[in-house]
C-alpha cells in the first residue's frame, strides 16, 4: 500500500487493503458464500489420482455453485449461468467466451460422488440445526416415499426410462421414478435412488437400507408394510410404522387384544422369494412375525369420520402409546410436501438433462438445493424458537433470492453478518397460519389453452384445415363446421 502523505500510516492501512481486497474476492453467483458453511470443502476438491490439471474458468467449486444456483431459479438456462461468470469475470478484467460450451462440458466431468458427498454433509447440517427434534420422540425418525418426474424425450433417456404403459411414441416423455429418504426432523433429503417408472417401491428402498442405523424409526404408506420390511429391519435395530394394507385379511376376535383399537398379530412368512432378495437375507427372514394392529378413528366437523388402519413394530403400549403413534403417522404428510416443494415451488416437475448421466446429477443438485433451504430454515427456528412446520418453504427461498445478491455485495463481514440476522429474522416473522381443517383441492380454476393433444410424433404432425375454426348452429340443422 503506498501512503505518500502519510507514510506514518502506512503499517496500520496495510491490513484495511487486505481486508478489502479479501472481501471483494466473491463468487459469480451469490449463493456460495451463503451455503459453504453447510458443506465440507473436502467434497468440493478434485480428485486426488496424481494427474495434472489446468487451472479452468469453469473449475469443480464454481461448476457445483452454479449448479446449484441454476437449479434454485426455475427454467433457468445454461446461458444465464455463463453471463453471470462472464459479468464477475469482466469485472475482474478477464475475458470469457460467451458460448455455454464450456459450463456444459464442465457440468458433464462434475463426478457425481461429489454432489453425493454434499447431499449427504447438507442433510447432517440441516440435521445438526435442527435442535428441537420430533415433538415426543427421542429416536430418530426417517420417512420413505417414492415419486417420479418427467424427462427430456431424447432417445438415450428412453432407452433407460421408457414412456408408461398405454403411451404413443413420439407422443409423450419419459418418467423416471425415485424413492427417497427424508428426516422427519428437519425435512432434508438423506439419500435417493432412481429406477424406471414400473419398478416396486420396496424394491428400491432395498437399496437404501445402508442409510438406516439401529434405532430409528421407519415411517411408510402402504407398500412399505410388507413382510420383509415388518421382518428384516426389525434385526437392525429399526422399527417400522406404516399403513395397513387393505388386502391383508385381520380378523380381531382371533388376536390378542391390548387396549381398546389395538391388537397383536402373528403373520406368517410367505412361500414364495422375492426376486430382490438373496438366499441369504430369505433364509434370515423368520417363520413369523409379532405385528401390533392400531385402529384410528378420525373424526372432524364438517366431514366424514375417516378410519385408519396402522401396522407397527413397536409392541409395547406403554412405551408408545396408539395416540402418539397415530400422531406420529399423521406426521407423514410432512413427506408429501416435501415433493411438493420440490416439484412445484422449486420447478422439478421435468428434468432438461439429455442423457441419464446428466438426469442424476440434475436430480442431486435439486435435493441439494433442497437441502440447503432446510438449513436456513433449521436455523431461522432454533434461533428464535419456532416450530419449523411455520416457516414457509416458498418464503425462504423468495427471502433467500432477495437477499444473497445484497449479502454478496456487503462492503464488511460484518454487514453481511448483519443481512444474513436479518434474513433469519424475516423467515421467523412470516409465519403460516395455522389452519386446522383446511381443504385443499386438487383442481385448478384456470382453463387450460384449447388445444388439441399431439397424438403423433412432431415431425408427422399437420395442422387440420378447420383447426381453430368455431361451430355453428343453424336453424333446423345439426352443428357443422363453417
Amino acid at each position: 500500500m503506498h501512503t505518500p502523505c502519510f507514510p506514518v500510516w502506512r503499517r496500520k492501512l496495510a491490513p484495511v487493503g487486505r481486508h478489502a481486497a479479501r472481501c471483494r474476492r466473491q463468487s459469480p453467483v451469490e449463493i456460495e458464500a451463503q451455503c459453504r458453511p453447510f458443506v465440507s470443502e473436502r467434497g468440493l476438491q478434485a480428485p486426488d489420482d496424481g494427474k495434472r490439471r489446468r487451472r479452468r474458468v469453469f473449475f469443480l467449486s464454481r461448476v457445483f455453485w452454479c449448479f446449484i444456483w441454476q437449479v434454485l431459479q426455475p427454467r433457468t438456462s445454461c446461458r444465464a449461468v455463463v453471463r453471470q461468470v462472464q459479468a464477475f469475470c469482466e469485472s475482474e478484467g478477464r475475458t470469457v467466451d460467451e458460448s455455454n460450451s464450456a459450463y456444459c462440458q464442465a457440468r458433464g466431468r462434475l463426478p457425481i460422488n461429489c454432489l453425493q458427498q454434499a447431499l449427504r454433509d447438507s442433510a447432517r447440517s440441516a440435521q445438526r440445526l435442527s435442535l428441537q427434534g420430533v415433538p415426543g420422540w427421542t429416536r430418530p425418525i426417517k420417512v420413505v416415499d417414492a415419486s417420479s418426474v418427467r424427462l427430456a424425450d431424447t432417445a438415450e433417456n428412453r432407452k433407460l426410462y421408457p414412456y408408461p404403459s398405454g403411451q404413443r411414441p413420439g407422443c409423450g416423455f419419459p418418467v423416471m421414478q425415485f424413492c427417497g429418504l427424508y428426516s422427519l426432523a428437519s425435512g432434508a433429503s438423506l439419500n435417493t435412488v432412481q429406477s424406471p417408472w414400473s419398478a416396486h417401491e420396496v424394491r428400491l428402498f432395498k437399496r437404501l437400507w445402508s442409510d438406516l442405523q439401529a434405532g430409528d424409526i421407519l415411517l411408510g404408506d402402504r407398500p412399505f408394510r410388507a413382510y420383509v420390511l415388518l421382518a428384516l429391519l426389525p434385526l437392525r435395530g429399526v422399527d417400522v410404522v406404516s399403513r395397513l394394507h387393505p388386502g391383508r385379511r385381520f380378523r380381531p376376535r382371533q388376536c390378542r387384544r391390548l387396549g381398546p383399537g389395538e391388537w397383536l398379530v402373528t403373520w406368517h412368512k410367505p412361500p414364495r422369494r422375492p426376486d430382490y432378495l438373496t438366499e441369504v437375507e430369505w433364509a434370515q427372514l423368520p417363520a413369523t412375525i409379532t405385528v401390533r394392529i392400531i385402529h384410528i378413528r378420525i373424526q372432524q366437523k364438517g366431514f366424514r369420520t375417516k378410519e385408519v388402519w396402522l401396522c407397527t413394530t413397536l409392541l409395547d403400549p406403554l412405551a408408545y402409546p396408539a395416540a402418539q403413534i397415530a400422531v406420529l403417522y399423521r406426521r407423514r404428510w410432512d413427506m408429501e410436501l416435501c415433493f411438493r416443494n420440490l416439484k412445484t415451488t422449486m420447478g422439478m416437475e421435468e428434468l432438461r438433462c439429455q442423457t441419464p448421466q446428466m438426469v442424476h446429477k440434475e436430480l442431486l443438485a435439486f435435493l441439494i438445493a433442497h437441502n440447503f433451504m432446510r438449513c436456513l430454515i433449521a436455523q431461522a427456528a432454533s434461533t428464535h424458537q419456532l416450530c419449523r412446520t411455520r416457516i414457509s418453504f416458498k418464503d425462504a427461498v423468495d427471502t433467500a433470492r432477495s437477499f444473497y445478491q445484497a449479502m454478496r455485495l456487503a462492503r464488511s463481514r460484518r454487514q453481511a453478518n448483519r443481512l444474513y440476522r436479518r434474513l433469519l429474522e424475516i423467515l421467523a416473522r412470516d409465519l403460516v397460519p395455522l389452519r386446522p381443517g383446511r381443504l385443499e383441492p386438487r383442481a385448478v380454476r384456470r382453463r387450460p389453452k384449447p388445444y388439441d393433444r399431439l397424438m403423433k410424433p412432431r415431425h408427422l404432425y399437420r395442422e387440420l384445415p378447420h383447426h381453430g375454426k368455431r361451430i355453428q348452429r343453424k336453424p333446423g340443422r345439426k352443428p357443422c363446421l363453417s
